[in-house]
């Protein structure tokens, strides 16, 4: 069983690692709503000891994936108002993302982010539905990495890897899957022309209109 904190190569701790594996478990749905977290299974089936799990548990809970529930933790089921606010937040945060990347982003750049569109776009209604959460995800970073801002990065990241993207996405139509698709395409349109405020407003659109589709769903 691995021990301690130290720095890899990369900087990267074995805390960090664990987070990272147990926040996609609960963003992919391996671990469920609700679902208790036990330190000492985690350890276990993580093979690390419990010090960085207690770590990794303490920051998913700053990032409001897991709650405290008799003296324990469980993966948190977010109401329809929390998800709401989340979108809220996700339009404001992706929208001004867009906006930097029509006016930062080099002729390249914004290039690959056509390809990834184009490449989701081809596969969207023959994929499965997590590839098309998975184009999506990848689509939406490339526009972030694009305004060269790390800090935006990383709060856009805590407001929109939720395990509701997955749930929702494999009950999406092939219709709903294509008009999430068209919104992409108009995010990269204005993003080649260089349009600022374009881009902006097919940002936050695009978000409004997944919200819309996930609250259609879940009620």
């Amino acid at each position: 069983m691995r021990e301690g904190s130290v720095r890899d190569g990369s900087g990267t701790t074995l805390t960090d690692e664990v987070y990272e594996r147990v926040r996609a478990g609960i963003v992919n749905g391996t671990y469920r709503p609700n679902e208790r977290l036990i330190e000492v299974d985690l350890s276990e089936s993580l093979d690390v000891s419990r010090t960085p799990i207690r770590e990794c548990l303490q920051r998913l809970a700053v990032d409001g994936l897991i709650v405290s529930r008799r003296r324990g933790w469980v993966v948190r089921e977010h109401t329809l108002d929390e998800i709401a606010e989340i979108y809220d937040v996700r339009a404001a945060l992706e929208g001004y993302a867009a906006r930097l990347a029509a006016t930062r982003a080099d002729d390249a750049t914004l290039q690959r982010i056509a390809e990834i569109h184009r490449a989701v776009a081809d596969d969207s209604t023959k994929a499965a539905r997590d590839r098309l959460v998975d184009g999506n995800d990848l689509f939406h970073h490339a526009i972030i990495e694009a305004t060269g801002n790390r800090r935006l990065g990383e709060t856009i990241r805590r407001s929109c890897e939720y395990y509701f993207n997955y749930r929702i996405a494999n009950l999406y139509s092939d219709d709903e899957a294509q008009q999430s698709i068209a919104g992409h395409g108009a995010i990269v349109a204005a993003l080649l022309d260089r349009n600022p405020d374009a881009a902006e407003t097919a940002a936050r659109s695009h978000v409004a209109q997944a919200m819309d589709d996930l609250v259609s769903k879940m009620r």
